[in-house]
């Protein structure tokens, strides 16, 4: 059994992703990594290859404005690594989620153990969003649950929307014109993804924001909508937060010891409708998200 992980990025340094420990997390378990290295001048691919690994390998590309509207390109640059990749399981990860340690021999045993089983198609994983600092995580519908992080290598399977999980579809033409597609049957494994997305110095984090918006509306909106912030105002997230206190992985230590920013939560500012705060009430009792959408189908 070959395991290839795979990630895309660009000038991943500039607006404070943890691209390096991403990469390092998963590596471990890895026959090989296919590095999808958008063309950068903040260092990413440079850092990349002085991780100094064999299983390593690097693809350059130019990002296709073409396909920035709606987040295409993302997809666009995971199928880059995907169609890469020679490996029997194909692991993704994005540049702002890292992998615990301890959850790597569990998740191997796990492609291991279904490897003869193609009904299993591949491996769903919870999340754990950290918002603000590396003390707090977003607990309501506003951050997705679950997503597809592994999967077989099967010609089929393609990223999906804007590199929202995976599908499969019958023939390549099928997939540019998003047509026929069907959602992968997968196994929900007990490993957590630790997403940092809104967890970085706060002037970092308001250039990462303006160029995600800036790929689902025109730039012009974007200026205007930030036209008054300096820094990012973490009192806009006005979220119901909940406390952290387990470890972090490894490869997140020195980050998390270098954190140079003070985040201070106000819980009586939850910016959620009646129905919102109704619906993460009844989650919270029962453990079941009404409604939620799932780019999956569960099986046992």
């Amino acid at each position: 059994m070959k395991v290839s992980g795979f990630t895309y990025m660009r000038n991943s340094f500039k607006y404070g992703y943890p691209v390096i420990e991403s990469i390092k997390s998963i590596l471990p378990i890895c026959d090989e990594f296919i590095a999808v290295v958008g063309k950068s001048d903040d260092g990413t691919r440079e850092a990349i290859e002085a991780i100094g690994s064999d299983k390593i390998k690097i693809i350059d590309t130019i990002w296709d404005d073409e396909l920035i509207k709606g987040g295409k390109v993302f997809a666009q640059q995971a199928n880059i690594g995907l169609k890469a990749v020679t490996g029997d399981w194909a692991f993704h990860i994005q540049s702002d989620e890292v992998f615990h340690e301890d959850d790597l021999p569990m998740i191997y045993q796990a492609m291991k153990d279904n490897f003869e089983n193609k009904k299993v198609e591949g491996f769903l994983f919870d999340f754990l969003h950290f918002i603000g600092d590396y003390k707090h995580i977003g607990t309501t519908r506003k951050w997705h649950r679950r997503e597809i992080r592994i999967i077989r290598n099967d010609p089929t399977f393609y990223s999906y929307n804007d590199s929202q999980g995976f599908r499969s579809y019958p023939t390549h033409d099928d997939y540019i014109n998003q047509l026929n597609s069907r959602k992968l049957h997968v196994k929900l494994l007990n490993a957590k993804i630790f997403h940092y997305s809104y967890c970085r110095n706060p002037d970092l984090l308001l250039g990462k924001v303006k160029r995600f918006v800036n790929y689902y509306q025109p730039k012009e909106k974007t200026e205007e909508q930030f036209a008054a912030y300096k820094t990012f105002d973490f009192g806009t997230v006005a979220d119901i937060l909940a406390d952290f206190t387990k470890p972090h992985p490894a490869t997140m230590a020195k980050t998390i010891a270098a954190q140079d920013w003070v985040f201070k939560h106000d819980p009586t500012k939850i910016a959620l409708s009646p129905r919102r705060l109704f619906l993460h009430r009844v989650e919270q009792v029962i453990g079941w998200r009404i409604g939620e959408y799932k780019n999956y189908k569960i099986i046992k």
